[in-house]
């Protein structure tokens, strides 16, 4: 059974978990506080749950779900998640995460700065422009009319597959922006960002991204 490892258990990462979960998957899940502060969680998870520091779940990981604000980033362990896949749910909002020169002058994404900090690892930005109660509550089989689409953007097609492949699972279309460096798109305060909209809404609005 396939074994996710997930860094990072406020909203999108406790939701992830139990869609996960639900989907047959092994999780284990970390959090800046220890093991000991996630026992509701993974009890109210099951069996296929448990907590776990956040070397101990990117280890065990076939995959992993990197869900922290993006000034903790440097805090991932990356040694033991190179080689594999990471699905990325960042975003940049500076009144929590400070300044970060890079993003301000838009010289890179932070998708980019995910990648560049796990730079063994094949990262996927996803998820990350639904809010979290969403995630477990919009979904729709494949095929129902005005579906909600969500988007991916990867340097790798096998981390492109698997995003879109999730993304289906929990109800989702999927609209592929390309590569890491066009992630912005689907960034905070662009039109994509946190809207409900179908596959091809969701390509109109990242046409209308601007930087």
């Amino acid at each position: 059974m396939t074994t996710v490892g997930i860094i990072g258990a406020g909203h999108i990462g406790s939701a992830l978990a139990e869609g996960l979960v639900a989907h047959g998957y092994d999780v284990v899940i970390s959090n800046s506080r220890g093991p000991e502060t996630l026992a509701g969680l993974v009890d109210r998870l099951g069996a296929r749950a448990r907590a776990a520091t956040a070397a101990e779940a990117a280890e065990a990981a076939d995959w992993a779900v990197v869900t922290v604000p993006l000034k903790a980033i440097g805090d991932v362990p990356a040694a033991p998640l190179a080689g594999k896949i990471v699905l990325d749910t960042n975003n940049y909002y500076w009144e929590r995460d400070g300044r970060i020169a890079a993003l301000e002058d838009k010289t890179t994404t932070t998708t980019a700065l995910v990648q560049d900090h796990l730079a063994g690892a094949r990262v996927v930005k996803a998820f990350n422009h639904i809010p979290a109660a969403d995630i477990l509550t919009t979904g729709a089989p494949a095929g129902t009319p005005g579906r909600r689409a969500l988007a991916i953007a990867s340097d790798h097609a096998d981390a492109a597959a698997l995003a879109t492949a999730l993304y289906d699972a929990f109800g989702f279309d999927t609209v592929d922006i390309g590569s890491v460096a066009e992630s912005w798109r689907v960034e905070r305060d662009q039109p994509a960002y946190v809207v409900r909209q179908d596959a091809d809404e969701l390509r109109a609005n990242l046409a209308r991204a601007t930087r």
